[in-house]
């Protein structure tokens, strides 16, 4: 990616988000971040000034996707790419019971992905080639609802974006979902070892990949909690 693009990147507090950002400007993008407030963004919007925006970082909830897209289009007008970081905990409550937490992941993890392709387009639809890839992990790809049923989109938010992919992509826009095999929908009859991904070499390769935009690609990962961590 030599041309400079425009970028929003969600969920980027920390672990694969906060890479992602980080590549991105050390790229010479523009990097709109939702994020919340930290010593390392506010580094990264120390040295690179106005090539990065941040943006508001609790997506669940409709009026900040709104108020977060409104931002973006005030300031730079159109959006070439979004990453949905669909495995961070950061939309979580401070008080989410341990028994709950991995359900409380992937249901505020699919209002803000659903709030923030939404309201996104319009966006999209003015930017240079423009594309959406969505990084799911193990736990946020789980299929709650009616787990033994069918993978539909209704229970499962990876398999909703594939059910919106072909609408996108009468818009002009492509969708790459990034995700864990699943046994019942595999995309791949090739079977991926886990492996010991950072949060920097997980983010330099799927972003030499995102040019290829690809519709499908398998990340398996060692230790979930060194891309996304989890609330302690």
């Amino acid at each position: 990616m030599n041309q400079s693009r425009i970028f929003w990147v969600t969920g980027a507090s920390n672990g694969l988000g906060l890479a992602l950002v980080t590549r991105l400007l050390e790229q010479g993008h523009r990097v709109a971040a939702s994020a919340k407030e930290g010593d390392e963004l506010g580094a990264l919007a120390a040295r690179y000034g106005s090539k990065l925006l941040r943006l508001p970082s609790q997506l669940h909830e409709e009026d900040q996707a709104a108020s977060a897209c409104q931002q973006l289009c005030h300031a730079w007008g159109s959006l070439d790419t979004l990453i949905i970081n669909a495995g961070t905990s950061e939309y979580l409550a401070d008080n989410v019971p341990h028994s709950e937490l991995f359900e409380a992941i992937v249901s505020s993890n699919q209002l803000a992905g659903e709030h923030c392709l939404a309201k996104v387009q319009p966006l999209l639809a003015k930017g240079d080639a423009p594309q959406v890839m969505a990084i799911f992990n193990r736990y946020s790809a789980l299929q709650l609802y009616a787990p033994t049923q069918v993978t539909a989109g209704w229970n499962n938010m990876p398999q909703w974006l594939r059910e919106e992919r072909q609408a996108l992509k009468d818009k002009g826009i492509d969708l790459t979902v990034v995700a864990p095999q699943s046994l019942k929908t595999p995309v791949t009859s090739v079977q991926a070892v886990p492996d010991a991904w950072t949060p920097e070499s997980a983010a330099e390769e799927l972003l030499q990949r995102l040019p290829l935009r690809e519709p499908e690609l398998v990340l398996e990962v060692l230790d979930v909690s060194s891309l996304w961590p989890l609330p302690r």
